[in-house]
């Protein structure tokens, strides 16, 4: 049953919904080999129809229940959330909503940021307030490599440069490190956004899913990436911004920015994870690597009241006890969701 300390709610393991990942579609246009191989994700994969994905009204109401009970911030994903048609109208819906204290949610996006030059400006006015874009590395071949369709380098960069001039309040860099890819682009990359106001986060490779040909002599350790960097441009870790935060940061010695570390296989965080995830169908998983959800449309759709909804999602967070990264071993579940279908 559900912890209540003070007057949020809690999960078995005492950790309160602050976040809420919502993917708006499975489509992507890249196939990235971390995530949608194409051998995997080819011309004849089944993606949903639309009719199965959560109207904008109903992720609305989900992301409304998520708030009753404590969430700050909605971070939109996919798949590609730019494919979807007309999200920048969803963006200006949920900036109509408020927490629990009155304030307007957290508004984030996550892209590949190919077509994040055409629709900044749209996402700016609609009220999205932060963009992360993923950018796996600034060598052409490689990055052409890594998304799979060929994708040119150029396009994503000045992707982040329009986002930039339309005034986000942040945008953050994620790249996924993967060894024998791309480990040997970590300095550069941070070298390019040095002093620029954007905050590249380097991801270890993870074993999300069970199509990417996960490996963990492939994984390189966070502590690798830092002491990389930081034998070139020294860096000084400084607290996390939020309980629960993702990823450690790490600040510039010479005050040049900073730059964070998302190590959820050689450092699990799953002690201080606060993250609600809802597929583009409208199932509610409670865990990154988890094999199943909660169906909250087959809800939605039978006609429950907002209370019912609330009481739902109350009832599903208070009976998490998920810790997959601390329990990771061999004998671990083989059968997991699809980052492409529940977001990163």
């Amino acid at each position: 049953m559900a912890v209540q300390l003070g007057s949020r709610l809690r999960d078995t393991r005492g950790r309160m919904l602050r976040d809420m990942r919502i993917s708006v579609t499975d489509r992507c246009n890249f196939r990235c080999v971390y995530c949608m191989p194409k051998e995997i994700f080819g011309r004849d994969y089944d993606f949903m129809p639309h009719a199965m994905l959560l109207s904008f009204e109903e992720i609305v109401r989900v992301a409304q229940a998520g708030a009753a009970h404590g969430v700050h911030k909605l971070r939109l994903t996919g798949g590609e959330p730019l494919l979807r048609k007309d999200i920048e109208k969803l963006v200006a819906m949920l900036a109509e909503l408020r927490t629990t204290e009155g304030e307007p949610l957290d508004i984030a996006l996550t892209t590949n940021g190919s077509a994040l030059a055409h629709k900044a400006q749209e996402l700016r006015d609609a009220g999205l307030k932060r963009v992360t874009i993923s950018l796996d590395s600034l060598d052409e071949a490689t990055f052409r490599a890594m998304n799979d369709i060929d994708f040119p380098l150029a396009r994503v960069l000045d992707g982040i440069r329009v986002a930039d001039e339309v005034g986000f309040d942040a945008i953050k860099v994620n790249t996924v490190v993967k060894r024998g890819a791309n480990e040997d682009d970590v300095l550069a990359i941070a070298e390019h956004f040095r002093g620029t106001g954007v905050t590249v986060r380097f991801i270890e490779f993870m074993d999300v899913g069970t199509t990417n040909g996960w490996n963990l002599d492939q994984v390189v350790p966070s502590a690798e990436i830092i002491h990389r960097i930081s034998a070139v441009h020294p860096l000084e870790q400084v607290p996390p911004a939020y309980p629960g935060e993702t990823a450690s940061r790490w600040r510039y010695a010479d005050g040049a920015g900073e730059i964070g570390a998302i190590s959820s296989v050689t450092e699990p965080f799953c002690g201080n994870c606060t993250r609600a995830r809802i597929s583009a169908d409208g199932k509610l998983f409670t865990c990154l690597f988890a094999s199943k959800g909660h169906d909250l449309r087959a809800l939605l759709r039978a006609g429950c009241t907002d209370a019912e909804l609330e009481d739902a999602l109350g009832g599903i967070w208070g009976a998490r006890d998920d810790r997959y990264s601390e329990l990771r071993s061999a004998d671990t579940p083989t059968e997991r969701i699809e980052m492409s279908y529940i977001g990163g």
